[in-house]
């Protein structure tokens, strides 16, 4: 399997705001978050990007993706009709390939040195499926994410077959079906906001939209029905994600790539002397 594409979603009411959010990088280069999900691709081999943006948004995206601009091509979703919908809209751009998605709302710092996607699209090239990336995350933030139910692949570290999803979960659903053995107690898998997926996810999502009149169509609805039909896995991934549509999401993003940066100790000292003025 090569992954040469990749589609971002940030068409969304709530987000689309969020990709032209400006931080300081890891150098201290102030750069918009779009530009920061870009690089994460390109940096990780993938040739061409697709951004899915509201109807009249595209003049906005280009100017804040600066240098990167080149390598994008945008296409509208012309109706709020949830997530499933926004990457179904980039059908023709996939044209019958395996992509990597990543959502707009997150910013992705790798605990290796390869980046996020990178780890995740090498799994999916050696497994020749589609791979989620997820981390074990504390039953608290379940609102927040689609979780996975499933069983560790033997011999293999931190991959897993995929048996069920379940979008934002309730704790009490969570610990009847989404149980993973090895995991601490009150942790779940859940997603980190990146996928490696067959282009078989753009049918599937077409025929859950045709039937699809009450609610939004999901993601995770569509994996659920995908892992039934073919292998699907989920990957651990050595890294953290940092959701900036959360309340102090940009500021905890920040804070993160300023610590993983050069001037990580000017940072430190900083944070110290403010906490340590304030409860003085």
């Amino acid at each position: 399997m090569t992954i040469r594409k990749a589609v971002i979603t940030a068409a969304g009411r709530a987000h689309r705001s969020l990709p032209l959010q400006t931080l300081v990088d890891r150098d201290g280069v102030n750069r918009s978050c779009l530009e920061l999900f870009v690089c994460e691709a390109i940096e990780s081999g993938i040739e061409q990007v697709c951004v899915v943006v509201a109807p009249g948004d595209q003049p906005k995206y280009h100017a804040a993706a600066g240098s990167l601009s080149s390598r994008l091509s945008f296409v509208e979703q012309p109706q709020q009709l949830g997530y499933g919908h926004a990457i179904h809209c980039a059908r023709d751009f996939v044209d019958d390939e395996p992509f990597l998605h990543m959502i707009s709302d997150h910013l992705y710092l790798s605990l290796s040195d390869r980046r996020c996607a990178k780890q995740l699209i090498d799994i999916a090239a050696r497994e020749n499926c589609s791979v989620s990336a997820v981390q074990a995350t504390r039953e608290s933030a379940l609102p927040y994410y689609g979780t996975i139910g499933g069983r560790r692949v033997h011999g293999q570290a931190r991959l897993y077959e995929v048996e069920t999803v379940i979008e934002k979960p309730t704790p009490t659903e969570a610990e009847q079906t989404l149980i993973v053995p090895g995991l601490r107690a009150g942790h779940y898998l859940c997603f980190f906001g990146m996928h490696v997926l067959t282009p078989a996810v753009m049918d599937t999502l077409g025929s859950l939209l045709a039937k699809s009149s009450e609610k939004p169509v999901t993601l995770s609805d569509a994996i659920a029905e995908l892992c039934r039909r073919e292998r699907f896995l989920a990957h651990e991934i050595l890294g953290t994600r940092y959701n900036m549509g959360i309340k102090f999401g940009l500021l905890y993003a920040q804070i993160a790539l300023a610590l993983d940066g050069n001037d990580r100790e000017e940072v430190l000292a900083h944070l110290v002397e403010a906490l340590a003025s304030r409860y003085r």
